[in-house]
């Protein structure tokens, strides 16, 4: 009783997680200032030229989209609206067209800023800037293998995609031009946390007061936008927090029960390599991410499994990036597959197709994974710059 009579106000009270709303908000006031609709377009004129170029383009808006959006299922629901009818229309094969964006939209789960990558920081007590920039390269990984698998089916199966679309360079530059503010307020946000000028938090604040001026600018700044935008926020805000609150009762039950310590003391006296033991907690996480919700993982898990990383030697921000992005793969595929679901709702197509498409991505997700897994200093390269 003690516990849940403190807890509660304690876990929540805490300037770090100001940051989830704030970037919450961010995406919001941009998708509502409509700067996103023009995104997968833009996309398609700068690549569409190359074999493929239209589910290049459906990555490249993914990556975009990410580094506003910060939500996995957002990402998916907007990338189905503008670019599987699109993909479909042009020729492309249902199956390409539907995985292509079903595993675009994980993007957003890596590259900053992410919601994710903060709830993980705050559960695991690392630095959130560190956490969140570390995200970046892996992120930029993730997209190009996306890509590289796209151009694997493409030349694998005859058919798959039409010839690609040619642009002249005054198109690229217009395209050009509707990217610049996404772009620049990504930059601005990202490279201040980089450069420590400022918190996360602090540059989460400004990266909303961007994305508003962007509303108002674009003179989207209406009642109605308003009120959706901060209701929305709001809603997955709290949400998000009231995982938080209970993962802090939850860790304060592990402590008391003395779960970790013994835990800790007997995997640590295994006669396998420490790494073989990540990567068996590893491949848990990718079990997991079948059957869970990404933030309730992290929640439930960090607090048994940190400890034995750090034991055993290893970074936590690295074991972080790796644990998201094997959970996120749990996002397209069955059962749960919540970007999948999202999908085949906005294209009307059967589920069994998106997630026939959705399977050769999930193994260019698994590749970067052992990069990263093998690789530390892909993840710790940019945290270190710092």
């Amino acid at each position: 009783m003690g516990v849940l009579q403190t807890i509660p106000q304690s876990a929540v009270n805490k300037n770090s997680l100001a940051a989830i709303p704030l970037f919450i908000l961010m995406a919001q006031f941009i998708m509502h200032s409509g700067a996103l609709n023009g995104l997968f377009e833009s996309a398609r004129v700068l690549v569409g030229r190359i074999p493929g170029g239209t589910a290049h383009a459906a990555v490249g808006a993914g990556a975009v989209f990410a580094s506003v959006s910060g939500s996995s299922t957002a990402a998916a629901a907007t990338l189905a609206h503008t670019s599987t009818v699109k993909l479909i229309e042009q020729g492309y094969d249902r199956k390409l067209s539907a995985g292509v964006v079903a595993a675009a939209g994980t993007l957003a789960a890596m590259i900053p800023p992410s919601v994710l990558l903060v709830f993980y920081a705050i559960t695991a007590e690392t630095g959130v800037g560190p956490t969140l920039v570390a995200g970046f390269i892996p992120g930029l990984l993730v997209a190009a293998s996306l890509i590289v698998a796209v151009a694997i089916i493409i030349k694998a199966r005859e058919g798959a995609a039409p010839r690609g679309e040619s642009s002249t360079w005054s198109e690229k530059l217009r395209s050009l031009k509707a990217l610049l503010p996404i772009l620049v307020l990504f930059v601005v946000v990202v490279g201040l946390v980089f450069l420590g000028i400022t918190t996360a938090t602090e540059a989460a604040a400004i990266g909303a007061l961007g994305g508003l001026l962007l509303m108002i600018i674009r003179g989207k700044f209406t009642r109605q936008n308003m009120k959706e935008a901060l209701s929305e926020s709001v809603s997955s805000s709290v949400m998000i927090l009231t995982i938080v609150l209970a993962a802090h009762v939850f860790g304060h039950f592990i402590v008391e029960s003395g779960i970790t310590p013994r835990i800790v003391e007997g995997i640590s006296g295994l006669p396998i390599p420490p790494l073989a033991i990540v990567g068996v907690i590893a491949l848990g996480y990718l079990v997991l991410g079948f059957f869970m919700d990404q933030l309730a993982i992290i929640a439930l898990t960090v607090p048994v499994t940190l400890p034995v990383v750090e034991a055993l030697g290893f970074d936590p921000i690295w074991f972080g990036i790796v644990v998201i992005l094997l959970a996120e793969v749990g996002l397209i595929t069955p059962p749960l597959g919540l970007n999948v679901f999202v999908v085949a709702r906005a294209s009307r197509m059967p589920l069994e197709t998106v997630f026939a498409g959705s399977i050769p991505f999930v193994f260019a997700i698994l590749a970067v994974g052992l990069l990263l897994f093998f690789f530390p200093q892909l993840v710790l390269f940019l945290p270190e710059l710092m």
